[in-house]
């Protein structure tokens, strides 16, 4: 069998922190581990992201081209993946000539089978810059919530998206001047196509969790529509047609295309041009995307439309493992607002193990997890030192003190039988597990080995017979070592630095020579020290401050958003804003921003959608008095009416409601 596992490929836009490592390439790198150690066929292949918007708008901003930018960033992302020992078999990028060359034939591909068609269409274009204005080089008022500082595509604030020329009092990013609308012509991937092959495809995707494959079938149930997939920009992948002059791939199209372009890469460095299509041609080939939650649709959906497309037949996805998200300290991962842990300078402070450790402990697996830095200590001093530490040390101590380092295998007593036999029976499971992804289970089974071994060795009391019984002690020490030696094997593709190490002092090969079963005939310890140190409270109370402090010197140092364009008192006195009390609030269904509230403003009582789940309980806005804009046209969110809207300030990438200093009458006029 043949393996083919990606990770999704980082956006060369910004370094690599904690929330993307526990999404997307922790769990795949495990994984690629675990394969190995059963010498399975497995190529892993990743790559930065190098086209798109944001990439445009960093150069335009700097004075920089955007190869400027992308060198910078892939070189950083690409060092933080070595420093925290993430095994790729080839890491790429987007912007060479052999992506640009396999992306522009599967766009001919589709295009010469009548699945790709072109569109006149409407656009923002900015008449100062003289270009086309792509989403992302827009920002305005959400048409749907009202929300400002949404993108052109889609709104943060209530998750709606629209189309772009539909957004309220919009600016061009660069020069913050208004667009106009022009005319312009793009070409659309008509998704409906594939609908039918999809939905057989899908439908034999028994294994795939469950809300993954429930998502995609109702999708197709409803009906795909056509997706543009070119856009009018300078950087990117040119569009292979006569008429297209000024347009590029859209970045979604083109950017899953990296993976077969990184394995040809892969290929040739190889000395074997063509082996990449041993992979990617082979229908049996095991492809696995390991991937966050926001890119099934693209993974699930429209990359395999994309691939069924072709003149040949690729492989298509076996399994698509997403990850939830990761926060930190309570609070979503915010790059804007530094409040991020970056990887390279995490590294640099702490062993690339203990990091791994925990973020497999803590895997967002079935639901966002949350990296606080004193359970990170706590992991690494408990589990770590305190366990599988604690069991080494002891054991290594009392067999060179007491045998010179040299343990021979011995006819095993019931006891010592039952020990191993438990661990076996843990280890089989820990087996099973990573070939399902379980990388927070195996991190607990792992340990709990190494914790049947604290208590075997308590339980034999070896330091009160080692004059009377030393072979009864030797016995012990045996079984001791085989249980380190498994737990050895257990953890490597979680900590692989360290359990090498640990297998050093075993007086084993590493792990990557390892034959299963493993019984160790003898035992000649070599070179054995303490495998981990703790983490003191000062320094983990140091990284606490330096997190909080660099974000709030960001907020300080001028990450605002833009003011808007200045409206006259006449336009103002308009506006009129009361204090309502809350009545009665809920969850609005399927979403986990949004709030159904009914609220009193004294003439009536009305009912709104907000979008402030993530900040305010339900229950906890009851009663509460806030200050309400009263006289906005209803809007229809989610099949709700919404009459009016709450105020409220952003700040530190936290909402806080605008209430009264004091409780007034409901109705009561703000001046």
């Amino acid at each position: 069998m043949r393996y083919l596992v990606t990770s999704a490929l980082p956006y060369a836009n910004g370094k690599l922190h904690v929330g993307h490592v526990a999404g997307a390439y922790l769990p795949a790198d495990i994984f690629v581990r675990w394969l190995r150690l059963h010498h399975e066929d497995v190529v892993y292949i990743c790559g930065t992201d190098e086209h798109g918007t944001p990439i445009s708008i960093s150069a335009d901003r700097e004075g920089i081209s955007p190869a400027e930018v992308v060198k910078r960033y892939h070189e950083s992302i690409r060092d933080a993946f070595i420093a925290l020992n993430i095994s790729f078999d080839n890491f790429s990028g987007t912007a060479r000539p052999r992506h640009s060359e396999i992306s522009q034939e599967f766009f001919t591909s589709l295009y010469d089978k009548g699945h790709v068609i072109p569109r006149s269409t409407k656009q923002f274009y900015c008449e100062h810059d003289r270009r086309f204005l792509p989403d992302r080089y827009v920002e305005g008022i959400c048409p749907r919530c009202q929300a400002s500082g949404a993108r052109g595509d889609q709104c943060d604030a209530c998750g709606q998206i629209y189309e772009t020329t539909t957004l309220v009092e919009p600016r061009c990013k660069i020069c913050g001047n208004q667009p106009v609308i022009r005319e312009t012509t793009h070409w659309y991937l008509q998704l409906d196509d594939f609908r039918e092959k999809l939905t057989e495809w899908i439908a034999k995707k028994d294994y795939w969790k469950e809300n993954v494959r429930n998502f995609m079938l109702n999708l197709l149930e409803q009906g795909l529509i056509e997706r543009p997939i070119t856009r009018d920009l300078s950087w990117g992948v040119p569009v292979p047609l006569a008429d297209a002059a000024g347009k590029v791939l859209y970045v979604w199209f083109e950017a899953p295309i990296g993976y077969i372009s990184s394995t040809a890469e892969w290929a040739e460095k190889t000395g074997q041009p063509e082996r990449w299509k041993d992979y990617w041609l082979d229908p049996e080939t095991r492809l696995i995307h390991f991937i966050g939650k926001d890119n099934i649709i693209f993974h699930a959906l429209i990359w395999p439309a994309v691939l069924m497309g072709q003149d040949k037949t690729y492989c298509l996805p076996h399994d698509i493992p997403a990850n939830e998200f990761m926060n930190l300290e309570g609070q979503k991962i915010s790059t804007s607002r530094n409040w991020a842990i970056w990887v390279d300078e995490f590294l640099q402070k702490f062993p690339a193990d203990y990091l791994r450790y925990y973020l497999a402990c803590n895997a967002p697996e079935k639901g966002d997890s949350d990296f606080s830095f004193k359970d990170f200590q706590q992991k690494v001093n408990g589990d770590l030192n305190n366990v599988l530490g604690n069991l080494a040390n002891r054991v290594f101590a009392f067999a060179e003190r007491n045998f010179q380092g040299k343990i021979r295998s011995k006819q095993l007593s019931l006891a010592g039988k039952a020990v191993l036999d438990e661990a076996l029976d843990l280890y089989c499971q820990i087996d099973d597990g990573y070939r399902d992804y379980q990388v927070k289970k195996n991190s607990k089974l792992a340990l709990d080995i190494a914790r049947l071994g604290n208590r075997y060795f308590d339980e034999r009391k070896p330091w009160a017979e080692i004059k009377t019984a030393p072979d009864s002690v030797e016995e012990t020490l045996y079984v001791c070592l085989t249980l380190l030696s498994l737990v050895s094997i257990a953890l490597y593709p979680i900590i692989p630095e360290s359990m090498n190490r640990l297998r050093s002092m075993l007086g084993l090969g590493i792990a990557e020579d390892w034959e299963c079963p493993e019984l160790q005939a003898d035992y000649v310890l070599q070179d054995t020290k303490p495998l981990f140190y703790k983490l003191e409270d000062a320094q983990i109370e140091a990284e606490i401050a330096k997190l909080k402090e660099n974000s709030a010197h960001n907020s300080a140092s001028g990450v605002y958003e833009p003011i808007k364009t200045e409206i006259s008192y006449d336009g103002f006195a308009q506006v009129d804003i009361r204090v309502a009390t809350v009545l009665e609030a809920e969850a609005v269904p399927k979403t986990s921003k949004l709030l159904r509230l009914r609220v009193d403003i004294g003439s009536e009582k009305r009912e709104l959608v907000a979008g402030i789940a993530e900040h305010y309980k339900a229950e906890d806005l009851v009663g509460k008095q806030v200050l309400m804009v009263v006289n906005l046209e209803p809007k229809m969110i989610r099949g709700i009416r919404s009459h009016g809207m709450i105020l409220a300030v952003h700040s530190e990438g936290k909402l806080r409601l605008a209430v009264p200093s004091a409780s007034c009458r409901p109705g009561s006029v703000v001046k």
